[in-house]
């Protein structure tokens, strides 16, 4: 559980998108990080919170159902749902062209094909599979962050060979906040996007064989060392590389390594962010099939895809998932400028209003824990209700924040559209129960 949640957190984002949030806002982006670092903290103790006291299949669908009502269990689920079948699909397409720098010869579309067959075998095979290869998956990514953390602070502080205590990167070049303190906060909203995947331990739980324990466990775990292999790496990096230096837009762990000297940085980080792009995929199908399969036991979702194998694997959630996985990336070929890019958009805010309503959820389910059964509440969340509430409003404000600004406000009207077609097929739904 807790190698699934630091590495949900632990991907492309971080080892290249990075490098874009750095490039628009400065040294300062630590403080954009260290922002988006504790928003993802607090919903994952609040989801944690739940999933303790409440371990269940689907996890923040069933919440949601229990303290919003069935709008609320259907609206998160489909959502989340969504989000997750574009991001299968988008790293495939990430992880064949990473591959085909390697392997000029072979078309995109073979490679992509060729992964999304691999990662849906893996899947369809057991549970077990999946935790193996998410497993070693996570492993590698937290040894890379980690090796890099050590090479990094020993080049800072001057323990590397031919190197000297300097961290005037962080001052010079125009200052701590080069572009002012707008830029520091607006770079918050991607910054939170990148933290999102920390929840399929809570998704996870159902299946392990002590659920409250491992919640637990991986909830106290992702909390400091999220802080640590963001906020530390991302410090480390423009405290070596200079924030406006061209190639931390081209990879800013790649420009890190590169200036302190290490041969072959290009190919060691593309390996890296391979195996990162691989644990998304993976998570990815995990998480579609899981979250699906929850929506059948209501009647959110047809009741044909809650048949298990013998080993009690979802197949058809999966092959569900991986069905509209594989047209994702068929469209991100033949049509890249119109249906894929509104497709990239149109969940660009959708992890944010799944936030949200978890942490919605927590504040209404904690209410009637305390009721109800108050001994369930052995992991509470952090300053309840005042923290909750702060939660709630902070996700709120990045959110309408997306509207106001040029480079978000076509996320934010695309994943309003995917909003509102999940509420009017909930409205559909309900009309067709009635009759």
């Amino acid at each position: 559980m807790t190698l699934i949640a630091l590495g949900g957190v632990i991907g492309a984002g971080l080892f290249v998108g990075s490098g874009v949030v750095i490039g628009e806002t400065g040294p300062i982006a630590i403080v954009s990080f260290l922002l988006a670092g504790g928003l993802a903290i607090l919903v994952m103790r609040m989801l944690g919170e739940m999933a303790v006291a409440r371990p269940a299949v689907g996890s923040f669908y069933a919440y949601a159902r229990l303290a919003l009502g069935p709008w609320g269990g259907f609206t998160i689920g489909w959502l989340y749902w969504y989000f997750w079948v574009n991001v299968v699909a988008l790293e495939a397409v990430t992880g064949a062209t990473i591959i085909h720098a390697w392997l000029p010869g072979i078309d995109l579309w073979v490679i992509s094909l060729c992964l999304m067959v691999l990662l849906t075998v893996v899947n369809l095979f057991s549970v077990k599979s999946f935790g193996e290869f998410e497993y070693w998956f996570a492993s590698l990514k937290i040894a890379a962050i980690v090796v890099f953390l050590v090479i990094g602070l020993a080049f800072v502080v001057g323990l590397w060979p031919g190197a000297h205590a300097d961290a005037g990167n962080l001052t010079e070049h125009g200052g701590f906040a080069p572009k002012g303190l707008g830029p520091a906060l607006t770079s918050v909203i991607p910054a939170v996007g990148f933290f999102t995947g920390a929840e399929i331990a809570a998704l996870a739980a159902a299946e392990s064989t002590e659920p409250r324990r491992a919640v637990a466990r991986a909830t106290h775990s992702v909390v400091l060392r999220v802080l640590l292999f963001y906020v530390g790496s991302i410090f480390l990096i423009v405290a070596i590389v200079p924030w406006n230096s061209k190639s931390i837009g081209d990879g800013p762990y790649v420009a890190a390594l590169q200036q302190i000297g290490i041969p072959a940085a290009a190919d060691v980080m593309r390996l890296i962010i391979l195996v990162a792009v691989l644990s998304a995929l993976n998570a990815g199908l995990y998480s579609a099939s899981r979250i699906v399969f929850a929506l059948t036991r209501n009647g959110d979702a047809p009741r044909g895809l809650t048949r298990l194998s013998g080993n009690g694997v979802p197949r058809r959630a999966i092959l569900l998932a991986t069905v509209l996985g594989y047209v994702s990336v068929v469209f991100a070929y033949v049509s890249p400028d119109t249906v894929f890019s509104f497709i990239v958009h149109s969940y660009g805010a959708v992890a944010l209003f799944v936030y949200l309503l978890v942490a919605l959820s927590q504040v209404r389910l904690r209410r009637r824990l305390e009721r109800e059964d108050p001994g369930a509440l052995t992991l509470k969340m952090w300053g309840y209700p005042y923290l909750s509430w702060f939660t709630v409003a902070a996700m709120a404000i990045v959110i309408l924040a997306m509207a106001f600004l040029p480079d978000t406000r076509m996320d934010f009207v695309a994943s309003t559209l995917t909003l509102a077609v999940v509420l009017g097929a909930y409205a559909i739904r309900r009309r067709r129960g009635r009759t």
